[in-house]
């Protein structure tokens, strides 16, 4: 069934105003405008006298991302070229579905608060991801060989070699997704910049909170600058040495085997009823946590398409002029470098605990993704040679021709949105990571694994109505996606 992209639109529109109808968005704060304003002065005199406790984290930072990406590197191309086996794909997708954070949650039971914990929180999801792309790459390459090789042959000598330009391009974005994820790391107790951030906050030291944010984005902002890759080798080195410094507390024997009792349901582990367990986990938690879930991502998906359509023209020379395109590159770059947890925990310390914080942090940071990309698609379109300039042209020539693109992003990030909406709730937000945290707090985690298991379906769910949606409109028909999260783009 063929449908129309306004009818698509309306739908989603009446779906958005209906879980602003229902939505908690309101200030808890008594006066927000007081934090704002110490923030505010915060950010204007950053506070550098923790030298040392930021470099260390810095360090750290780099550490784990450079350890765990080349965790999944490694093992998503071990796994590509037989991820067309069924076990090995839905193995690859099950581990990929699952965020960074909700890794680090579980693996804190088994591995502690330890270096390993952080390596494999990033490198579990990573290598689902490098296989399913490594295996797209590698299907695509064109075969040099004679008639008749194939098989080890063909993968070494043929596909390989003539792959490896986009895997290493590949792998520098992913890297980039790793050092956002390993900031974040720090909220979960690992010794990266994301805890300092969050000890700053709490202390109330702005200034130091100032510092640490601008720190992260000297790291993230110029790393295609820094990331050499002969010297990729001696990076790692490195990390590896500086992990194995990193002092923790001993799990004591037996916790593997700990973990994977805990994990079972507790009818099964002691002979409970079925019909009170279930109950508490799904129409206690997992209904009301979906719920919410939806409604932030809905919010935030509307938001962010608002943001991406006001601002993609912002990047464009012929809208807004040569210094006004450099600007506005710069304050979009700026705002989806920083990872959607760390700008949702940052609103919270202004607005309190509600939705809001969450839906601006996922609306900002996936709406600056997406006018990135459409203003970068814009700049390479053919203009006629009497086409307007300024917002004439934005608005009546090139937003009518980037729609389908316009549409197929948003779709895109619909996913990713679903999947971060459900993360938030480790700030305190009542999506299912609430429960999560709330249920690994109280070491019951065999409710914790129904409850991701419950996350994975509704990202998987979302995932395929995007892809049905995007094909009955024929929306994006020349985008190349490249990558789960949908942020690196080439037309096809």
């Amino acid at each position: 069934m063929r449908l129309r992209r306004r009818d698509v639109g309306l739908g989603f529109l009446l779906v958005t105003l209906a879980a602003f109808l229902v939505a908690d968005l309101g200030a808890a704060r008594p006066d927000p405008w007081a934090t704002l304003t110490a923030i505010g002065r915060g950010v204007i005199a950053p506070d550098f006298s923790d030298l040392g406790g930021l470099a260390r984290a810095t360090g750290l930072t780099l550490a784990f991302a450079f350890c765990g990406v080349a965790f999944g590197a490694v093992f998503g191309l071990l796994l590509a070229p037989f991820y067309r086996l069924a076990p090995v794909r839905w193995l690859c997708v099950s581990v990929r579905a699952v965020h960074e954070l909700f890794w680090a949650l579980l693996l804190l039971n088994v591995t502690g608060l330890s270096p390993l914990t952080g390596v494999l929180a990033i490198g579990l999801p990573y290598a689902g991801i490098f296989a399913k792309v490594f295996a797209e790459y590698m299907e695509e390459a064109r075969d040099p060989l004679p008639p008749g090789v194939g098989g080890v042959a063909a993968l070494l000598w043929a596909r390989l070699p003539g792959c490896l330009p986009q895997m290493r391009t590949y792998t520098l974005y992913r890297l980039e997704c790793g050092l956002r994820s390993s900031a974040v790391l720090g909220f979960v107790g690992l010794p990266t910049l994301g805890f300092q951030l969050e000890t700053y906050f709490r202390q109330a030291e702005y200034g130091a909170a100032a510092a640490c944010l601008l720190v992260f984005l000297a790291l993230i902002l110029p790393m295609r600058r820094w990331m050499i890759w002969r010297l990729a080798p001696a990076y790692l080195a490195v990390s590896v040495v500086a992990l194995s410094w990193v002092s923790h507390p001993p799990m004591g024997d037996g916790a593997l085997l700990r973990f994977l009792r805990d994990v079972v349901p507790a009818p099964l582990r002691t002979g409970a009823e079925w019909g009170p367990w279930l109950g508490r986990v799904f129409a206690e938690q997992a209904t009301p946590g979906t719920a919410q879930t939806l409604i932030v991502s809905q919010l935030a998906l509307g938001g962010a398409a608002v943001l991406a359509a006001v601002a993609f023209p912002l990047i464009v020379p012929r809208v807004v002029g040569r210094w006004g395109a450099v600007l506005g590159h710069g304050v979009l770059v700026v705002v989806r470098s920083l990872p959607e947890y760390m700008l949702a925990f940052v609103f919270l310390q202004i607005l309190g605990p509600s939705l809001l914080p969450a839906v601006l942090a996922l609306a900002l940071h996936n709406g600056a993704i997406i006018a990135h990309l459409m203003g970068r698609q814009a700049e390479g379109l053919r203009l006629r040679a009497d086409a307007p300039r300024g917002l004439t042209l934005a608005g009546w020539d090139l937003m009518p021709r980037l729609s389908g693109n316009f549409v197929a992003l948003c779709l895109y990030r619909w996913e990713i949105i679903v999947r971060e909406s459900a993360i938030v709730g480790l700030l305190g937000v009542a999506t299912l990571g609430f429960w999560i945290q709330t249920n690994v707090q109280e070491l019951r985690l065999d409710r914790v694994l129904m409850l991701l298991l419950v996350t994975i379906g509704i990202t998987l769910g979302i995932d395929a109505l995007s892809r049905r949606l995007r094909a009955a409109m024929g929306a994006g028909a020349g985008l190349r996606i490249e990558g789960t999260r949908g942020q690196v783009v080439r037309t096809t």
